[in-house]
């Protein structure tokens, strides 16, 4: 049964203040949760249940399946449907307002999951900033937020850095519009993240890390000694020295640095 289908017969439309387009085409269905390597012993955190279509796929792959949905006049649709497996554990909760250590403990775990397109970014963010982040995540998201996860130096962003630093990412596939109910105005694309065992480059903390590269991302189109001078309050010179430490070329820009040169800026900053 289609979601369109299942919303009319609870008297149901889809919302979108929260974004809602549910995914339902099955063959995609199962590509992505193919595409995230699942075995009866893995654990999987769902974002975003809706009506179940993709929870429903997960359960017959995987060893559990805890599926978080923020909308609660969806649960007379997800207990319907997903009442016949004892491996799902529906919470109706805002992934945001979770704690994900809590929800999780300290067992391995992967994400699956067809997000809202305008939280995407503070979604990775807060999984990936947990203290037990998920050591993969395959995720529905607007072909341009995928494009600017996967970029090179040059077209670096700070959604890139954060989300290189903590993972591997590549575009699975593209989605047509059509596999959503209702269609979305944008292409989508699936995306999957493996995490790194190890950090891939050295840092004397991830903290001081970002605040170098969000000091660096600070002014579009400006060059490192402007942004990094008002970002981290130094003086030009001060900002001079510290690229020249980095031996990285003042009159560079942020988008053109890659993950080591934010390193190396990082050390030469705060040492290490």
């Amino acid at each position: 049964m289609n979601p369109k289908t299942m919303l009319e017969a609870h008297g149901l439309e889809p919302r979108k203040s929260l974004g809602q387009n549910f995914l339902h085409d099955p063959n995609v269905l199962e590509k992505i949760v193919a595409s995230a390597d699942l075995t009866p012993g893995t654990t999987v955190l769902e974002i975003g249940a809706g009506t179940g279509a993709l929870t429903d796929v997960l359960a017959r792959h995987a060893g559990r399946v805890l599926a978080l949905e923020v909308d609660e006049r969806l649960e007379p649709i997800l207990r319907d449907r997903l009442g016949i497996y004892d491996n799902v554990q529906l919470e109706f909760a805002d992934v945001l307002q979770t704690d994900v250590a809590t929800l999780m403990g300290d067992q391995p775990y992967v994400v699956v999951a067809n997000v809202p397109y305008y939280i995407t970014s503070a979604i990775l963010r807060h999984l990936l900033e947990a203290p037990n982040r998920p050591r993969r995540l395959v995720m529905t998201v607007q072909l341009e937020v995928a494009e600017r996860i996967i970029a090179r130096p040059g077209d670096m962003s700070l959604l890139a850095v954060s989300v290189q630093y903590y993972t591997r990412p590549k575009i699975v596939m593209r989605l047509n519009p059509a596999v959503f109910y209702p269609r979305p105005d944008v292409t989508s694309a699936v995306i999957r993240l493996d995490a790194h065992s190890e950090p891939p480059v050295q840092v004397p903390d991830e903290a001081s890390l970002f605040a170098v590269v969000r000091a660096g991302f600070s002014q579009k189109r400006k060059q490192l000694k402007n942004t990094l001078a008002a970002g981290l309050r130094l003086s030009n010179d001060e900002a001079v020295a510290l690229l020249d430490r980095a031996e990285i070329d003042p009159r560079r820009r942020a988008e053109t640095l890659s993950l080591e040169e934010w390193a190396a800026i990082t050390r030469a900053h705060v040492g290490g």
